[in-house]
């Protein structure tokens, strides 16, 4: 299964919805959808990872390096709509304390928006 990005605007916050997995196979493409999009202009960045089955550890070195670019003081990012099974990686490697994570989009989008 490839990697998909829904994109949408919400109160200035970029949303994007992914489907799919982010394995060795598919987090350059992942990165490569979420650079294709972003502009200089995008300083709020939701990921909502509903729809995603699977992240490897090259799917959250893919997380990683867009949370990195969103580090600023004027920029904020977070990822919401995790299931329980990569909650539990995120916690286990220990990225749930790098990457802010939301556990719905309204909840992400507000905190981001707000912050």
């Amino acid at each position: 299964m490839s990697i998909d990005v829904t994109w949408r605007q919400e109160a200035g916050v970029l949303v994007g919805a992914i489907q799919g997995r982010i394995d060795s196979s598919h987090a350059m493409d992942f990165l490569n959808l979420v650079d294709g999009k972003l502009t200089l202009n995008d300083t709020r960045l939701v990921l909502d990872f509903e729809g995603v089955g699977f992240i490897s550890s090259a799917g959250l070195r893919a997380c990683l390096i867009v949370a990195r670019r969103f580090s600023a003081s004027d920029r904020k990012f977070g990822i919401c709509g995790l299931s329980q099974f990569n909650r539990d990686i995120m916690s286990v490697s220990g990225f749930d304390q790098l990457i802010t994570v939301y556990e719905t989009q309204a909840v992400a989008v507000g905190a981001v928006q707000d912050s």
